[in-house]
């Protein structure tokens, strides 16, 4: 398990939305850590996914829920159970 990373220190490679679910591609510029992070607004339903260098950053930006359940992340547990899970 890992801290949630600081918004200030993340720059936003890219982001796509659909139906109240946002899905964002970030790079941390104090510790180099590329994650995929997804909202959704509706469920309340928050996680991250922390990429290391074997993941292909663009593959689990467009299948975030595929490589979640993969790592057997529960993400039904609302925003303040924050999960977050290297590969």
């Amino acid at each position: 398990m890992f801290e949630a990373i600081d918004d200030v220190s993340r720059t936003e490679l890219a982001s796509r939305g659909t139906t109240g679910i946002r899905v964002r591609l970030l790079w941390s510029r104090s510790t180099n850590l590329v994650t995929v992070a997804v909202d959704d607004a509706a469920n309340d339903d928050y996680f991250e996914l922390i990429l290391d260098e074997h993941d292909r950053a663009l593959d689990v930006f467009h299948h975030p829920f595929a490589h979640a359940a993969a790592r057997r992340i529960e993400f039904r547990t609302g925003r303040s159970e924050l999960l977050l899970e290297a590969a």
